[in-house]
């Protein structure tokens, strides 16, 4: 027995002296559940969640989305704890758990509703939700909705708002604060103009084919006595899914659109920012938590992205997705959010060689390291010892390692909380002798989307990932990304950079720029106003963007910056396109 205390002294004396991380890097990882609906499934059993909700509530931070069985919990954003819960009744026949769901505060109370056209489905209610004490505060709501959002505004007065249709518009209503019923009858909030927002266009490239696109995901936030409806368009299963804003004087408007969405990212390695929330941290800084896509074995396969957020002095709302993907520092103090929270650490091995242990079909190793979630490389078994090697080229300064695992022959639907992964990653100067960087051998947690900042940068030039243990399916990693600086030069500036807007559709462009020798990718950032470019895309292995989701009433500025492993170049000068 004196053993086994002094063991357990030695284990937490050490716990409470690893440093905890100060950034986290998108998609969220969190232990998403595995889409339970089966004709959702008939290409692969895969992990999807979306239409997530955060909000702080006695001090910590509470995370719903869709099909969970459950939700989670944090008082850092980083580390999520998962607490398990169906909010459906036993005669509820529907596979969707708690679908796009609404939370709201209510004084000292915490208030869930999931999405439904039935008068069934009760509101749940709680003031110990990290303990899953819940009870219903309205056994059988009166009036149904898909993707609802509750709003309480400062003088106490209580709002929902819903709507999912590429037909009917967005809806508010105020509700009883005592009942939640509806008071009176509910009133049109928006409906979507893609002939006048270019963005807002259904299609992967906003081509506006096939369907109308579709308007959903209401949230709404208030600041300096302004109300800001958010909403999702044109579709969740494309890169250019994304969160509008909408500005009004009063809860249930009249509202004016912002031109461009506030939260985009059609480009990287994680695409999307649609169907979100907004909230604030411990230290009143602004964040917003978004859906990003997938789509691979199902158009619904999705994950969460977080990105900071903020107004600006003209009440501008806005949101940070450049480098979303990248390493960026949690929230820890009061901050400017005008000034982005990346890191500056850059990816090290994109495109770079790779080596490993064995390939299932076509699934081929480089796609581990080409920057798209889409594809992935797979083990022919997910046996312990099959491995994945990345060459950096070079030594380089090494701060973080992302590791995002892809669903290939996964076992099971539904949710799980005794799946886990185990993995070693070790690294070498000189691809023959090897050291450990990081040990998971014994992890014990689910982690689709680990990532690891290293206490102490290394200076290395290989990584390899080892397998111990799969939490289902084979070993696959649609991304191993490897993240500090390299010890080359930044990119030379863009030289020519060019936007050619036309007469006859102005809500697009083409963008074209000089390529330059050493990047490997660009940043094009855009705006209405030449020192409000708050959105940008990506570009990979390219010099030129077909961009097709202006306002065609407003004139445009571009700015245009290239990167590669060593940093990023200075901006060019800004172009307008009238």
């Amino acid at each position: 027995m004196k053993k086994i205390v002094v063991a357990l002294f030695i284990f937490f004396l050490w716990a409470a002296n690893v440093p905890a991380q100060k950034t986290y890097c998108n998609p969220v990882n969190l232990d998403y559940g595995f889409t339970p609906i089966p004709n959702f499934s008939d290409w692969g059993r895969h992990r999807a969640t979306a239409d997530p909700v955060i909000v702080t509530y006695k001090g910590d931070y509470y995370l719903f989305s869709t099909n969970q069985w459950g939700y989670w919990w944090s008082n850092d954003l980083s580390d999520w704890h998962f607490v398990s819960r169906s909010f459906l009744k036993p005669w509820h026949k529907v596979y969707d758990d708690l679908c796009a769901p609404a939370v709201g505060i209510i004084g000292d109370t915490m208030l869930v509703f999931g999405s439904t056209y039935g008068r069934d489905f009760p509101i749940w209610m709680s003031t110990n939700p990290k303990a899953n004490e819940w009870t219903e505060a309205v056994p059988a709501f009166d009036m149904g909705g898909w993707d609802p959002a509750f709003f309480t505004d400062d003088d106490g007065r209580l709002y929902m708002y819903n709507g999912s249709s590429n037909r009917y518009p967005m809806y508010g209503i105020e509700l009883d604060r005592k009942t939640l019923q509806p008071m009176g009858y509910r009133k049109e909030m928006y409906l979507l103009e893609p002939d006048r927002y270019g963005w807002q266009r259904f299609g992967e490239h906003m081509d506006n084919t096939f369907l109308d696109p579709f308007m959903e995901g209401a949230w709404m936030t208030k600041h300096n006595g302004k109300y800001y409806l958010q909403y999702g368009a044109p579709g969740t299963e494309f890169s250019g899914y994304a969160d509008g804003v909408l500005v009004g004087e009063g809860p249930l408007g009249p509202f004016i659109p912002q031109s461009d969405p506030i939260s985009f990212k059609p480009g990287g390695f994680a695409r999307g920012a649609g169907h979100g929330a907004t909230f604030q941290d411990h230290w009143k800084n602004w964040w917003h938590v978004s859906t990003i896509m997938l789509s691979v074995k199902n158009n619904f396969e999705r994950r969460i992205g977080i990105w900071p957020a903020g107004f600006d002095s003209d009440g501008v709302m806005y949101c940070h997705t450049a480098f979303g993907d990248y390493p960026h520092y949690l929230p820890g103090g009061e901050a400017d959010h005008l000034q982005p929270r990346f890191t500056g650490w850059m990816l090290l091995n994109y495109q770079k060689p790779v080596q490993v242990s064995s390939t299932f079909g076509g699934f081929q190793a480089n796609y581990a390291v080409d920057e798209a979630m889409k594809t992935y490389w797979s083990a022919a078994t997910a046996n312990r010892g099959e491995w994945i090697q990345s060459d950096l080229g070079g030594l380089c300064t090494v701060r973080a390692i992302q590791i995002n695992y892809a669903d290939q022959d996964a076992e099971f639907l539904g949710k799980r909380t005794d799946i886990f992964h185990q993995y070693r990653l070790l690294h070498s100067r000189d691809g023959k002798k090897w050291e450990i960087l990081v040990d998971k051998s014994q992890n014990k947690t689910d982690v689709p989307h680990d990532y690891v900042e290293l206490p102490k940068a290394v200076e290395t030039r290989f990584i390899k990932l080892e397998n111990i243990h799969m939490a289902t399916g084979k070993f696959a990693i649609s991304g191993l990304r490897v993240f500090g600086k390299g010890t080359g030069a930044v990119p030379d500036t863009v030289k020519t950079f060019m936007v050619l807007r036309t007469e006859k559709d102005k809500r697009s462009a083409w963008i074209k720029w000089s390529p330059v020798s050493n990047a490997w990718a660009y940043n094009i950032y855009y705006g209405t106003e030449p020192d409000k470019l708050y959105n940008c895309i990506m570009v990979h292995d390219g010099n030129e963007y077909w961009f097709k989701g202006m306002d065609n009433r407003k004139t445009y500025f571009f700015r245009i910056e290239a990167i590669n492993e060593n940093g990023v170049s200075e901006r060019s000068e800004v172009r307008k396109a009238e």
